[in-house]
């Protein structure tokens, strides 16, 4: 069994860096001062499909080798803690259609908002389930990660 990748597999993560970078370019600068749900689904939607890049990553290489491994699951779950924060940035950004911004009781209280807001809560759901059977809570509330500069 190989320790490395084919050299002829496609590697796409650069293509996606690179689109990230050209979207805060050209929509940053001239957009809108408060990041609209739209935008913070599409950033959650990311976060969730890098935790799930980060997710087979750690369990083929952890496999091989221990250490790196380790390093890839902390960053699985520092990924997992973004997406946590994204989620609730959706919930208490302004409304499309009102501009209204939720009362933080209405966010607490985990009331849905319907389809399609309700997309963004599907998927972070769907991933929870997951994190819950591949990371502690003693990991997911660590206030340090671990890494120790040499």
């Amino acid at each position: 069994m190989s320790r490395t990748a084919s050299p002829t597999a496609q590697d796409f993560v650069p293509f996606a860096t690179a689109a990230l970078d050209f979207h805060r370019v050209l929509n940053i600068p001239g957009g809108p001062l408060v990041t609209t749900r739209a935008e913070l689904d599409a950033l959650h939607a990311h976060l969730v499909s890098l935790y799930g890049l980060l997710d087979a990553h750690a369990g083929r290489t952890g496999q091989l080798v221990a250490v790196q491994g380790d390093q890839l699951r902390t960053a699985r779950t520092r990924i997992w803690q973004a997406a946590e924060h994204l989620h609730a940035a959706y919930h208490a950004a302004p409304r499309p259609d009102s501009g209204e911004i939720p009362e933080p009781e209405a966010c607490q209280a985990g009331r849905p908002e319907g389809a399609p807001e309700l997309t963004i809560c599907q998927r972070h759901q769907r991933t929870a389930h997951l994190v819950r059977r591949r990371t502690t809570p003693t990991d997911l509330h660590a206030p340090f990660t671990g890494l120790v500069r040499r």
